[in-house]
């Protein structure tokens, strides 16, 4: 049996419910991927698993169907390019890597605060969370206010400042390439 506890012990301890687990706290290997790419909401988490587990088990049902079925190698190179076309993956390998190396931190690696951290065009992930949610940050023609925005492979080479950003207009005044046009 477990003591009493004590009048002082007790009045701390009243809101605790040592019967009830806490679901919002957490795997130690959820926290450490929320903690490295800067995940704001537990559900994009949630979410990035979801899919990664879907994922695997689409690759294992394929594999499970003969090797020279027309309906698996369609299905596996269609998954496989689209993995690597968003940047998932690597490399167009096989179907093993699906289930090997999609993992929730390749899905974090892709969001769009990361990729201007990559591009050195945030010192780090806080501060280039800061400048999307500013409306600092464009992908192609869209400005982009949400850091959770996944960015593929093709549009990776598309994130720029905004025409409007203070932050371009003094990278091109310290690079001696400012336009007095752009300035109207």
């Amino acid at each position: 049996m477990v003591r009493q506890l004590k009048h002082h012990e007790h009045k701390l301890l009243r809101k605790v419910d040592f019967f009830k687990p806490d679901t919002k706290q957490g795997t130690i290997r959820q926290n450490d991927v929320v903690r490295r790419y800067m995940i704001q909401k537990p559900e994009d988490y949630t979410s990035y698993n979801r899919l990664c587990g879907q994922l695997r088990q689409l690759a294992h049902r394929l594999t499970m169907l003969p090797p020279d079925n027309a309906y698996r190698l369609s299905t596996e190179k269609k998954l496989l390019d689209k993995l690597y076309d968003m940047a998932i993956l690597s490399e167009r390998s096989k179907l093993s890597a699906v289930e090997n190396k999609v993992t929730v931190s390749a899905f974090a690696r892709r969001r769009l605060n990361v990729i201007l951290t990559r591009l050195q065009m945030a010192p780090d992930l806080k501060a280039a969370t800061t400048f999307i949610e500013g409306g600092q940050v464009r992908v192609g023609t869209e400005v982009v206010t949400d850091p959770a925005f996944l960015v593929t492979r093709n549009m990776e080479d598309f994130v720029t400042w905004v025409d409007s950003s203070k932050i371009k207009r003094t990278i091109h005044r310290y690079r001696d390439k400012l336009d007095d046009f752009d300035l109207l």
